[in-house]
């Protein structure tokens, strides 16, 4: 009977952990998840956030480069963001060392203040994609976004920054190993490869643990513990890192898209890569959610709730099949063309309707003019109408 016991208990659903699931219910979980993955469209939402990430991209390398050039010079930076970049697709990199080296050169020379403002642009300007991201995860972990544009600003900066000190961790970790290599260049090869090895299980690792920061901090509901979110975090950062070599190996050997594209190759190279990244990554926030509706047990930090009281969309329902069941008081789940309106709203902040490429263009304009000399009042001026214009359109 589907509703006994031993039914209940073959499915997990009192599991206090994802690895207590027993195995019918992973079967479950993971047939929802593919499904959920179509019906919420995240290919199409993946688009959008490669598209915000990057506008977003130029100001990101720029925090970054100021960020690590605090305590390294300028050729430093560019050589071991470079070997960071060894794993991406090799037109997508060179198209990044293009915008580095740009970057490095009109940053040179800021110190104190002048580089605290420099950063402060950088952050501001790398917000944008970060604001896409939070998005999206709403719309994997079905929510809808409440709160204020303060609060949910502040939560863009702090993403925007954490990634920045993810990048310079991660930096400095390849690049110990690279240092470790040279300084003692006879080493057999097989310590070679296992430096290799090192070297991706590192990144592998910096990307989990970015992924589960995003999947806790992102989505507006009660934060998951952390042990819910870690199967969806190892998927997306192993899956991730296999497309990215994968996809780098057929560009190379296989692809043709400086032939069809022309100059333009490169540039669909890196939105490509930047869309599978973002796919993967809502991918495991599927994966995420569907494992917190396999358990009636609370799947939320602090002390146990009943179901309807978590905050959670995915703690206050249990799955059955395809279907959910909303037990207590509250409904998690606006139904039928309510959540579809919800949707068609959140899809419209990812992906930006033409009044939204306003206060980008002005913002990217501003940034471009404040690395030119003499023209910092101008792209002072164009920085403050693009910020204007964004913050009365949340209004």
């Amino acid at each position: 009977m589907p509703g006994s016991t031993a039914d209940r208990n073959a499915r997990g659903r009192g599991a206090t952990s994802p690895w207590a699931v027993p195995p019918r219910g992973w079967k479950d979980v993971l047939l929802r998840s593919w499904r959920e993955a179509g019906t919420d469209n995240i290919s199409l939402i993946a688009s959008g956030v490669a598209f915000c990430a990057i506008l977003a991209l130029v100001p990101m390398l720029g925090a970054v480069v100021l960020s690590y050039g605090l305590f390294a010079t300028p050729q430093t930076v560019v050589d071991n963001v470079r070997t960071l970049m060894e794993v991406m697709p090799t037109d997508a990199a060179q198209l990044i060392g293009e915008q580095l080296a740009n970057l490095v050169t009109s940053s040179d020379g800021k110190k104190g203040f002048g580089l605290l403002i420099a950063l402060a642009i950088a952050l501001y300007g790398a917000m944008k994609g970060a604001t896409a991201v939070i998005t999206a995860l709403n719309i994997a972990y079905d929510e809808e976004e409440s709160r204020g544009f303060v609060a949910l600003n502040l939560l863009a900066l702090g993403i925007t920054a954490g990634a920045v000190v993810l990048a310079v961790l991660a930096i400095v970790s390849i690049t110990a190993l690279g240092a470790l290599q040279s300084l003692f260049p006879d080493l057999p090869t097989v310590l070679v490869v296992l430096g290799k090895i090192l070297s991706y299980a590192i990144m592998t690792g910096v990307a989990a643990a970015a992924a589960a920061t995003l999947y806790r901090f992102g989505p507006d509901r009660d934060h998951a513990r952390w042990i819910w979110l870690t199967p969806g975090s190892l998927l997306a950062a192993l899956i991730w890192l296999l497309v990215t070599l994968g996809f780098g190996f057929y560009v190379a050997n296989f692809g043709s898209y400086n032939a069809t594209y022309g100059s333009l190759g490169a540039a669909v190279v890196l939105l490509t890569w930047l869309y599978l990244s973002a796919y993967i990554l809502l991918l495991g926030a599927e994966l995420n959610c569907e494992l917190e509706r396999q358990t009636a047990e609370d799947t939320t930090t602090g002390a146990a709730r009943p179901m309807g009281d978590r905050n959670a969309y995915a703690a206050d329902t249990v799955a059955s099949g395809s279907a959910a069941v909303h037990p207590g008081p509250k409904q998690a789940e606006p139904a039928g063309p309510m959540r579809e309106a919800a949707r068609g709203y959140a899809l419209t902040r990812v992906v930006p309707a033409r009044s939204g490429l306003v206060p980008t263009l002005l913002v990217t304009g501003g940034l471009a003019l404040l690395r030119r000399r003499g023209r910092a009042g101008a792209g002072a001026a164009l920085l403050v109408a693009g910020g204007t214009i964004s913050f009365l359109r949340r209004r």
